[in-house]
């Protein structure tokens, strides 16, 4: 096989059978790429899956340190590694060996930092701010109602962007495929309702069934660096730190509903994750959001 041969594989592997995100498999084969060049795999050479799965732990320690002398953080080193190891799994699997599993190597320690969310009101004056600042009215309307779905429903940015026009009108309840094709049912406020409707009817595209529902200027389907642009302004205006990002929304979404008594498990169906870990470090969120109402309410703390 040639390196494109495997770049390709690879690639299928990623999109159709793990289904990653777009932005994934374009990391994940870069850094295929990059290890391919360590062990000197150029465009014509031709290799077999055989001799990818003979990669020791002692290689992959190398490329590691290759990539951490070129100063990748720790963050990004685990991220590489497991993608290293992701890529070499494939091509054991590949080669037809007993077992898919590559060689161990130890990650570097990522400290795991709590989301910080925005308060009720941040939220909803944050959506507020993106629809006073936009230059067209159905701009802001459009801005805002994609912020309120990540507040109000929990909705990744991905998620609420792939929304199509098949998905309105909005009921009480929406369907939403997140990570890994996986489906979940999400409850829809009427305030979100009333935003999209508010956006819909001002937009100046025509909608389609199976087209995008959200539109950026031109009529094509908007982009997340749109919506980040516009959050990161509003923002601004609002004095609001930088860490007041879209994604903050639906850690914000999280916290509130834990603070107001939802169990984890029903947090962890409306946020679609795949596991309950993933879930659980709200309960941490949530202890520390309760510190600082304490420090700054008892009176030892103010004196």
């Amino acid at each position: 096989m040639t390196r494109a041969d495997i770049l390709e594989a690879w690639r299928n592997h990623l999109v159709h059978a793990r289904r990653r995100s777009e932005h994934t498999v374009r990391a994940y084969l870069a850094t295929a790429a990059r290890l391919l060049d360590a062990l000197d795999i150029d465009i014509a050479a031709r290799t077999s899956w055989g001799d990818l799965a003979r990669v020791d732990a002692a290689r992959i320690r190398e490329q590691m340190a290759a990539r951490r002398s070129q100063g990748l953080g720790n963050v990004s080193a685990a991220r590489e590694l497991s993608a290293i190891r992701g890529f070499l799994g494939f091509a054991r699997e590949q080669a037809g060996m007993a077992s898919n599993a590559p060689p161990r190597v130890r990650g570097p320690r990522v400290k795991k930092g709590l989301p910080r969310p925005v308060t009720p009101d941040e939220a909803v004056n944050l959506a507020a701010g993106v629809s006073e600042d936009a230059r067209e009215e159905w701009i802001g309307a459009r801005d805002r109602a994609v912020l309120l779905l990540l507040y109000g429903a929990g909705l990744r940015i991905s998620e609420a962007l792939s929304l199509q026009g098949s998905a309105v009108p909005l009921g009480q309840s929406l369907t939403v495929t997140g990570k890994g094709g996986k489906q979940r049912v999400v409850a829809i406020l009427p305030i979100v309702r009333e935003a999209v409707d508010a956006y819909l009817a001002l937009c100046p595209w025509p909608l389609a069934r199976d087209g995008a529902l959200f539109r950026g200027a031109k009529g094509g389907p908007l982009s997340q660096g749109m919506v980040q642009r516009a959050m990161a302004r509003a923002r601004i205006a609002l004095g609001l730190p930088d860490s007041a990002t879209p994604h903050a929304l639906r850690h914000s979404f999280a916290t509130h509903l834990l603070g107001a008594g939802a169990d984890l498990r029903s947090l962890q169906e409306l946020l679609g994750h795949a596991s309950l870990g993933s879930t659980q470090i709200y309960t941490k969120v949530d202890a520390a959001t309760l510190l600082d109402v304490y420090r700054d309410a008892h009176p030892r703390e103010r004196s």
